[in-house]
């Protein structure tokens, strides 16, 4: 067997399915985000909503993850999880983010860049409301981040919450969860192309406009 090492030095891929030119880049960045977005989802690429979301921990070392995008309206972008968990912690303590999709059936990438706060209480309770009934056991469930024993504890944990919430009486959402919005002021457009010569198309936020500029690959 090939040395993996060597295996990978030697991967190689051409990006030859499209191209990003300034005419064509829709003067939002938002509508171009909805655009890219919904290509993804009719071409049906893999958790088309996954975003890697980056955050700095109190020693000022960046600390990433996957998690998922839930809604983009109004100049933001959602997502949901503990508020107690290691990333929440980090975004409670430096607002700064970045995050990042890619859509590797399309040879695309999108890079934003901003600042993160919590949504309303109204707006985490509608979204919990909407999660099927076991993602909800388990948000009770989960103390998310912290170290457990082993899988015995966590199967008991929502076994006590089962038997909390029996006859499938609404679940209601425990205080210690919810949503997080980004506001973008960066956003980075890459589309792929041949011999490694990228399209990477910018929008930066000047007052209320985007000014867009170009980058080399």
């Amino acid at each position: 067997m090939e040395n993996t090492q060597e295996s990978i030095s030697n991967l190689r891929k051409d990006y030859t399915k499209a191209e990003l030119n300034e005419t064509e880049l829709l003067k939002s960045p938002f509508e171009q985000f909805e655009l890219w977005l919904t290509h993804a989802i009719e071409t049906q690429q893999p958790e088309p909503n996954a975003m890697f979301l980056a955050t700095v921990n109190s020693e000022g070392s960046p600390s990433g993850r996957i998690v998922l995008l839930r809604s983009f309206a109004e100049g933001v972008f959602c997502f949901f999880t503990n508020y107690e968990s290691r990333k929440a912690l980090q975004m409670d303590d430096n607002a700064k983010v970045s995050a990042s999709f890619f859509w590797a059936g399309l040879e695309r990438q999108i890079r934003i860049e901003g600042t993160v706060s919590k949504v309303t209480a109204a707006q985490s309770d509608a979204y919990f409301q909407s999660r099927p009934r076991g993602s909800q056991v388990g948000a009770w469930a989960s103390p998310q981040s912290n170290e457990i024993p082993d899988r015995g504890y966590l199967q008991q944990s929502v076994e006590e919450v089962e038997a909390k919430f029996v006859d499938d009486a609404p679940i209601p959402r425990p205080s210690f969860w919810g949503g997080y919005q980004i506001s973008p002021t960066y956003f980075e457009f890459w589309q792929g192309r041949a011999s490694r010569l990228h399209d990477r198309l910018v929008y930066k936020k000047d007052g209320d406009n985007w000014q867009i500029t170009r980058l080399a690959p």
